[in-house]
């Protein structure tokens, strides 16, 4: 059983929801990120989305378009990337990690050569925003096969078919996009979220998280309420991107306790 698959079964039995921030690798300081992702995980979050800079996010609001602007003006790319995870697995063996991003750096490093080195580096899962599931069914595989977990998104617009395709290719869990946009546009409709998680879990057999435009304990506590998992990424790292380098992880561990405090509740 996988390390995703573990930690949602443990949740599971405690009666808890999923905790999973996102911040860019590399931002806003690279020497921060390690001890951001263990102070984040020590602070209660569940699974740690890790971003992969590029240089066109189309999904992205300006808030990540931001981070990941000054992770690659430092130099951040899919090897660092990566060596931030296998730092984190020196100290870390058991929380989940994620990365998200775009399917260029894949491209460029090498499908196959990606699936070793994030399978070596203690990488858990992979979303690639633009991978559609009809044309990465091989590149799922290929994840399957090292026990790393094809995540996939799934949006309102989503029609049924693309879920049941989804449910085809995905293990770990699906992450639905509770807003039409980018990263960090508008408000949630709780309500709406409530109606749509349902269709989804008629199609796929793993957890459902819910993320895009989550901003608080409270908007986190509602989507628990329906759902298996938060995800949380625009109003960390716009909480981050003020922060020196020292206060990166203190700061990031207050947020997290805070929402953690909120689904606990």
């Amino acid at each position: 059983m996988s390390r995703i698959a573990t930690t949602f079964s443990a949740l599971k039995r405690q009666g808890r929801k999923a905790l999973i921030p996102f911040v860019t690798a590399g931002d806003p300081h690279p020497g921060a990120t390690v001890a951001l992702m263990l102070s984040m995980a020590e602070a209660g979050a569940d699974v740690i989305e890790l971003g992969v800079p590029f240089s066109d996010p189309m999904a992205d609001g300006p808030v990540i378009q931001r981070a990941g602007e000054r992770a690659l003006k430092h130099g951040i790319g899919m090897r660092q990337v990566l060596a931030y995870v296998r730092s984190f697995r020196e100290k870390n063996a058991t929380t989940p990690v994620v990365l998200m991003g775009y399917a260029n750096p894949i491209e460029r490093y090498g499908q196959q050569a990606f699936v070793q080195d994030a399978k070596a580096a203690g990488v858990d899962g992979v979303l690639v925003v633009d991978y559609p599931p009809e044309e990465c069914e091989d590149f799922a595989v290929a994840m399957r096969a090292a026990d790393l977990d094809p995540i996939f998104l799934l949006a309102p617009t989503s029609t049924e078919e693309r879920m049941a395709q989804i449910g085809k290719l995905a293990t770990g869990y699906v992450y639905y996009v509770s807003l039409k946009g980018v990263t960090g546009a508008g408000h949630l409709n709780t309500e709406t979220v409530a109606q749509a998680v349902p269709r989804i879990r008629r199609h796929v057999s793993v957890p459902v998280g819910v993320g895009f435009g989550i901003r608080d304990g409270a908007t986190a506590r509602a989507v628990a309420d329906v759902s298996d998992a938060v995800v949380i990424g625009s109003k960390l790292v716009e909480l981050l991107e003020a922060q020196s380098m020292d206060n990166v992880p203190s700061a990031g561990a207050a947020f997290i306790h805070e929402i953690r405090q909120a689904l606990d509740a």
